[in-house]
Order: structure tokens, then sequence, then C-alpha cells
């Protein structure tokens, strides 16, 4: 009865089906994986101490940033150099920006030093100027921002002395001077200053070591990954049923087999008519 899975026709229902399950169970498992280490990498972050309280190291020390130095106190020396303005950044429920200055060290390197955030629009007259001479920051390491990052503005079109993204990407392009793949956020006692005008930015934990959004959407998409595989399967059986039905009734006569009428065109029809009527004209002569 199941001899019809052999044909032709069914060759390629077959080949779908034993090609798409196992992607939908693959990408499933992978999505699974990737909502799994976020469960992990928040459950170290939980049990590690707040990185901000452990004593500060040489920037060069927590170079490339990742999810252990993210967050670590790194002392740097060097003298401020250009100042921009970081436009659309949210502190305390309120809209405001960022002033960040690259301070250049003896490397030859500038590293991006968010001093402080301020109310309002960006304004380069309400921003104060930077200590001037050498200085010694203490700040809390961050990686480089990208377009996810939260308040990152990609699109461009900025007033001259603004910048969106927090990158050596994006600031290599406003200096003539390298610039370290990493930025720092001054404490209070720093950001501040003298006036106390600014807010320190408080440092953000890294993408990817909390349960957020992105960790829900890979657990969703678990749900979806299995749930075509699952729907997939049940396509197959419907349609091999429908088949092994069809084929029982045609041998039990339930069904014609091939119904001489059910091709045949209104063409074909009238000519046979039509030889019918003349073959029955010359019996009758």
């Amino acid at each position: 009865m199941y001899r019809f899975l052999l044909t032709p026709r069914w060759w390629g229902i077959n080949l779908f089906v034993v090609l798409a399950i196992p992607f939908c169970v693959f990408m499933g498992t992978w999505q699974l994986g990737r909502f799994e280490d976020r469960v992990q990498s928040h459950e170290q972050a939980e049990k590690q101490p707040d990185p901000s309280t452990r004593a500060a190291k040489p920037l060069d020390e927590l170079l490339p940033v990742d999810k252990v130095t993210s967050g670590r106190p790194a002392i740097a020396t060097g003298t401020y150099a250009d100042q921009f303005l970081v436009p659309g950044r949210e502190l305390d429920d309120r809209q405001g920006f960022y002033v960040l200055n690259m301070l250049r060290t003896d490397t030859g390197k500038a590293l991006p030093v968010v001093r402080g955030w301020l109310p309002g629009s960006a304004s380069s007259a309400e921003a104060p100027p930077a200590p001037q001479g050498k200085v010694t920051v203490t700040g809390d390491l961050q990686a480089s921002e990208n377009m996810n990052s939260d308040g990152a503005n990609a699109r461009g079109g900025l007033p001259e002395g603004q910048v969106g993204i927090i990158s050596a990407a994006s600031l290599l392009n406003l200096v003539d001077y390298d610039v370290y793949n990493a930025w720092v956020t001054l404490p209070e006692a720093e950001a501040g200053g003298a006036g106390g005008a600014m807010k320190p930015v408080p440092a953000a934990a890294p993408q990817g070591s909390g349960l957020d959004l992105k960790a829900f959407q890979n657990l969703g998409y678990t749900g979806e990954w299995f749930v075509f595989a699952a729907f997939v399967l049940f396509m197959w059986f419907r349609l091999v049923r429908r088949e092994a039905e069809t084929m029982r009734d045609v041998a039990l006569g339930l069904i014609p087999d091939e119904p001489a009428s059910a091709g045949a065109s209104p063409e074909a029809t009238r000519a046979e008519d039509t030889g019918a009527e003349d073959t029955r004209a010359v019996a009758g002569r």
C-alpha cells in the first residue's frame, strides 16, 4: 500500500522532510544554547563582586574588554585633546548628552573618556572644558558601542563636534590619531568637577551577560524552530495517510482509477461524437 512512497513524485517530498526536520532541530538547539549561555553568564555575573569595587589596574592590563574586565576601574595618564558631545543619552529618565574627551596617552593612542552627562540638547556652550595639562584618570572600563547599544545613533548627519556612537570606528573619522577600542566613564568625584554640573554616567553591564530581551528572544526562537519541525512531520504523515486512503478506495472500486471523461476536452468529445455519427450513417446505407 505504501509503495507510492518510492515513486518519483514522492522522492521530492521525502527529501524535503529528511532535510527540513534535522535543520529545524539544529536551529532550535542552537537558539536554546544561546539562551543557556546567557543564563549562565547572568548567574556568573551575580556571583562575582561589583567590578567597580575591585582594585584599579592600568588600562593596557585590562584590554581587550570582555565580560570579565568590563566595568573594572582602569587607570590612564595623558593629556585631554578633542572634545565631543554624544546626544540622545538618557539618565534618570531625562534626555541629555554625554561630554566625551579624547585622552592622548604616552602610547600615542587616545582613550575616549566620558566625563559626565548634562540634561537637554547637546550644546558646546554648556559643556565644561576639560582640565589642562597632564592628568591621570580612573574610570570604569567599557567596550566600544555598536548599533544595538542603548542610545546609540548610527544614522549620521550629526552637527560638527558630535558623535552618535562611542567606538574607535566612529571616532577615527573625526581625529587624526589612533583610538583605543574601549572607553571609560569617570566616577562621581571626577565627573562632577569643581562646579558639580555634570552627573557621572554609570557603567553598563556587558552585552549578553544578563537576562535581557534578547535572551528571551532566543528562547522564543527555540520554540518556533521545534514547532516547525513538528509541523513538517505532521504534514508528511497527513499527506501519506491521504494518499494511502485514496489508493485503497481505488483498489476497492469506490472511486474510478482513471476516469475516461475526466481529462477529455470539449473538442475531443465533439470529435468522438462526430465520428460516431459518421459511422452510423455509413452503416445505414
